[in-house]
């Protein structure tokens, strides 16, 4: 059966999005793995996923029932809701982007992106931020993330996406540097 692309529509859905999360936290990789398949750092409870979902649903791949590959849509009326990005949404109410702070757009934010290792490599990455576009372009004009500068496969698929980096910063509790990017959807 071939891999569909979609959104989260039912519970199953965010359950199956956060097994694939836990199997590919940065704790449960070797530095190896990190290096040559990159790796996801925050964990999301059930509810956060529910509120996350609620608000403006996650696109997701799906190959049958199970999902293989996901990237968690977070507008930001659910930062309240997700304390583990408060700060990066503060941090971006703070940053500029074409002479303009980022709060003055519309925008919203990948809360984590993640192919499962079995499906990478057959363009899924470049599927899930294409309909992400089509899905949210006309709602909203920025779609942001951060990407530990560790991470380099993360970084290098999100440039040729079309991200552009305009900030990075050193995390201390960390020990973490980490890359801003912005794909705007009107270029």
């Amino acid at each position: 059966m071939p891999v569909t692309i979609t959104t989260t529509k039912t519970d199953d859905d965010l359950r199956g999005l956060l097994a694939l999360q836990q199997r590919n936290q940065v704790r449960n990789l070797t530095p190896e793995q990190q290096q040559e398949q990159g790796f996801v750092t925050l964990v999301y409870s059930f509810e956060q996923m529910k509120r996350m979902h609620d608000a403006a649903p996650t696109v997701i791949a799906k190959d049958g029932d199970e999902v293989v590959a996901y990237a968690i849509t977070t507008v930001p009326s659910v930062r309240a809701d997700v304390p583990e990005l408060a700060t990066l949404f503060s941090l971006f109410d703070t940053l500029t982007y074409e002479g303009k702070l980022l709060s003055e757009y519309a925008y919203y934010v990948v809360g984590q992106v993640c192919v499962d290792a079995r499906y990478r490599g057959q363009g899924i990455f470049d599927k899930l931020y294409a309909y992400h576009k089509a899905l949210y372009q006309h709602q909203y004009r920025l779609f942001i993330t951060d990407i530990s500068a560790r991470n380099t496969r993360s970084l290098r698929a999100h440039q040729r996406v079309g991200f552009k980096s305009i900030h990075a910063f050193h995390e201390p509790d960390a020990n973490e540097t980490w890359e801003v990017v912005v794909w705007d959807f009107t270029k």
